[in-house]
């Protein structure tokens, strides 16, 4: 099904909140670059993890799925290296381009990277400086994919800005420990999203890898650590988790269960946030620097909190996600009757206390647009038509059957109708 048609239904009932996208993905790499056998349980093979899957199996790795139902358990021994080429199709993940750069880099003679959707679009400056910094060759469509690169990582001092992506960070802290030397990643001004950069830390520790974390301006990496095999089993995902967390605080009955309280994930501020919203504050300012992922869920909450004006700053990275997020959420809530005005950097919704409805409105591709608009449609008065509904295949495949198994009430829509 490509469109659907939303009915403002109530939801009811427990979820479980599916488990982290962000943390199976640094599994599934620490596990592919450690020696012997590593299981890693609790996956959903959403197309972003398939992606970093396919390319560490493109690097060497060997990796088994097992299990029924939606969540899979996978057995991984990892790379022994000597790669002499490597295809990595990253799909639509930017997780997987940009945390597989370096690492493929160490383990292949030579790497082409290739994605679909935005993923061309991403930028990838601070690679290619590093590529001219350490004498790797490399072609690239006048900046976009394909990637060629040829060479590998000489270690040392790497230098960036702490407002690039914390995806390239995480990708050097998971290249440098196949160096054995000793290497440091020096930030030069306040990290963004630095939450992702403590993920990333965390998982390498359970692996064997010790990182050097100096107030996130200097990470050193010490040329003695190695990668060890290890067992994980992935916590539940507070990004996907919000969009049941906000459902609850717009006035379904939900309840989302399987959250570790001691998450070190950045997205865990969805808690803090809508404690700010039952304070009984008229203004609510919302830094999206290190909550990215939050803001199209966020919005849904702003608009549907009558009396309150929402402020959303720090958010124009949210412009080169998989859609522009910014103008995507601002213009199909928007269609539903939000008040949004969009802002270069952010946005400014006043709230109100229920949207129309009534409308057809489109995920741009975008998985947490489409499910943001889903748990919008439960507040609206009218019926939604959702085009491009099944985008959430990127991260949360089965989010169409758990949201009806809460009691949402969608039904596959062409124009016949």
């Amino acid at each position: 099904m490509s469109a659907i048609k939303i009915k403002p239904a109530k939801l009811n009932g427990k979820i479980y909140a599916p488990p982290s996208k962000s943390m199976s993905h640094r599994a599934l790499i620490c596990a592919g670059l450690s020696s012997g056998e590593s299981i890693v349980e609790n996956v959903i093979l959403s197309e972003d993890i398939k992606a970093t899957m396919d390319s560490m199996k493109q690097l060497g790795a060997e990796i088994e799925v097992s299990g029924d139902g939606p969540y899979s358990t996978l057995c991984i021994n990892g790379s022994k290296g000597n790669v002499s080429e490597a295809f990595i199709n990253c799909r639509e993940s930017g997780s997987t381009l940009r945390f597989l750069i370096p690492v493929g880099l160490m383990l292949a003679d030579r790497c082409t990277f290739t994605g679909s959707g935005n993923l061309s679009k991403r930028p990838l400056d601070v690679f290619y400086e590093i590529f001219k910094r350490d004498s790797i060759d490399y072609k690239t469509n006048d900046g976009q994919l394909p990637l060629w690169a040829k060479g590998n990582l000489k270690g040392g001092t790497y230098e960036m800005t702490g407002g690039v992506s914390s995806q390239f960070v995480s990708g050097l802290l998971f290249a440098l420990p196949l160096l054995r030397k000793d290497s440091t990643i020096k930030i030069k001004d306040n990290l963004e999203s630095r939450g992702y950069v403590d993920l990333t830390i965390n998982m390498l520790e359970k692996f064997g890898i010790s990182v050097e974390n100096q107030d996130y301006r200097e990470l050193k990496i010490n040329k003695e650590c190695k990668y060890k095999n290890a067992n994980y089993k992935v916590e539940g995902d507070y990004s996907q988790a919000a969009f049941f967390i906000v459902a609850r605080e717009i006035g379904n009955d939900v309840d989302c269960l399987g959250l570790n309280v001691d998450s070190l994930q950045g997205d865990k501020e969805i808690v803090d946030i809508v404690r700010k919203y039952d304070s009984g504050m008229e203004q609510v300012t919302i830094d999206a620097s290190q909550i990215p992922d939050l803001v199209p869920i966020l919005t849904v909450l702003a608009s549907l909190k009558d009396g309150v004006t929402t402020y959303i700053t720090n958010a124009e990275r949210l412009r080169i996600k998989e859609s522009d997020r910014l103008k995507a959420i601002s213009t199909e809530l928007g269609k539903l009757g939000a008040i949004i005005e969009e802002r270069k950097d952010g946005l400014i919704i006043k709230g109100k206390d229920v949207l129309d409805g009534g409308a057809v409105v489109d995920s741009w591709n975008d998985h947490r647009i489409a499910m943001s608009l889903a748990v919008a449609a439960t507040r609206c008065r009218e019926d939604i038509i959702l085009t491009d509904c099944m985008a959430v295949n990127k991260s949360y495949p089965n989010f169409w059957e758990d949201y009806k198994m809460l009691g949402g009430e969608i039904n596959e829509f062409n124009d016949r109708q």
